[in-house]
């Protein structure tokens, strides 16, 4: 199977922490980007840096790849394979996904190294 292409996206995002009972403020919801997380312990939000919210505890700064799709559900090692990379060049990562593809946060620090890396080991890495 030929790997596959990542798209750098142009905004700086933001992963949030928030108290499991915190309510979501209403501007996550008019951002063009968002992922939210809940489990009985946490809440997590990831949002563009531009977007501000009221947080336990934040971290700025994050680039996001996203995996051209769509991806089949069925498709098995993606992840893992392109963390594998990532993960060689030393580069960590946050990684949400949806129905159709993944999406690979890397610190903006880390996006030279991991875009060559990538591109290295036979990605397609568009800007």
């Amino acid at each position: 199977m030929p790997k596959q292409t990542l798209e750098v996206l142009a905004n700086k995002f933001t992963i949030h922490s928030l108290s499991v009972d915190a309510e979501i403020p209403p501007q996550v919801f008019k951002s063009p980007l968002y992922f939210i997380g809940k489990t009985s312990d946490e809440l997590s939000i990831v949002v563009p840096e531009s977007i501000s919210i009221s947080s336990e505890e934040s971290d700025v700064g994050w680039r996001v790849l996203e995996v051209l799709g769509p991806l089949q559900l069925s498709m098995v090692g993606i992840m893992a394979q392109i963390g594998n990379v990532l993960a060689a060049a030393k580069v960590s990562i946050f990684i949400v996904s949806t129905f159709e593809t993944d999406y690979f946060l890397v610190k903006q620090k880390d996006l030279e190294n991991a875009t060559n890396a990538l591109e290295k080991d036979g990605y397609k890495v568009r800007f």
